[in-house]
């Protein structure tokens, strides 16, 4: 059977996205759709970026840390992050090549039965009319969409389709009744996991190392 492989924000994760997918028996008649932030915190992003550039069998949408790259690459924002500026030299390092890759990204993919975005989705929004803010920063349906102590959107989502998202991190996958959030903080030391759906089932990998501390601290 081919396997469509969901996989949850991989930040430069290069050496865990290959263990997952080695765990998946990863085929050449296989998919990888990423959930985007492909890139920044983590140690091996110009990897990442040559795989998904180069390999017809993956795909991405645009995360938040990616957007922010290809708006500094474009002249549209002359300010980065600290580990933001790092990722850019990096991938620049790789050629302007990489980053046009990163600019060329969707804000979504729709399969199916599925969408996949870095994200979240307005509840009761078209997707067609969904805003660009929303998709790669939805957190909550409060005044501020990055606020993480509000209502989460995939708690009121019902739409047609189930949406793959990540940009949230979280021990374990995150789960609406149509929507699950895949980003499993393998960049913080957690794990990399990824949904497969033809089965509706889920894979993941220990992380190597945690390469990033602004993210959610494991407790003892």
């Amino acid at each position: 059977m081919k396997k469509t492989i969901v996989v949850g924000d991989i930040h430069g994760c290069y050496d865990e996205l290959q263990a997952l997918l080695t765990k998946l028996d990863f085929g050449s008649e296989d998919k990888v759709i990423a959930v985007g932030d492909l890139t920044v915190k983590g140690p091996k992003n110009r990897e990442v970026l040559e795989l998904f550039s180069e390999d017809s069998r993956f795909s991405s949408v645009v995360g938040n840390h990616d957007l922010a790259l290809v708006k500094y690459f474009k002249g549209d924002s002359d300010h980065l992050k600290h580990t933001q500026m790092k990722t850019f030299k990096e991938v620049l390092a790789g050629g302007r090549k990489l980053l046009e890759y990163v600019a060329s990204l969707p804000t979504y993919i729709e399969l199916d039965s599925h969408i996949v975005v870095h994200a979240g989705v307005r509840p009761k929004v078209d997707l067609a009319n969904q805003v660009i803010e929303d998709l790669v920063e939805l957190r909550t349906l409060g005044p501020d969409r990055t606020d993480r102590d509000g209502k989460p959107w995939y708690e009121e989502y019902e739409g047609e389709k189930t949406v793959l998202f990540g940009h949230w991190p979280a021990p374990l996958p995150r789960s609406g009744k149509k929507a699950i959030g895949l980003d499993t903080g393998c960049v913080y030391g957690y794990q990399l996991t990824a949904y497969l759906i033809e089965t509706n089932q889920f894979a993941s990998v220990n992380a190597f190392a945690a390469y990033d501390n602004s993210g959610p601290q494991k407790t003892s």
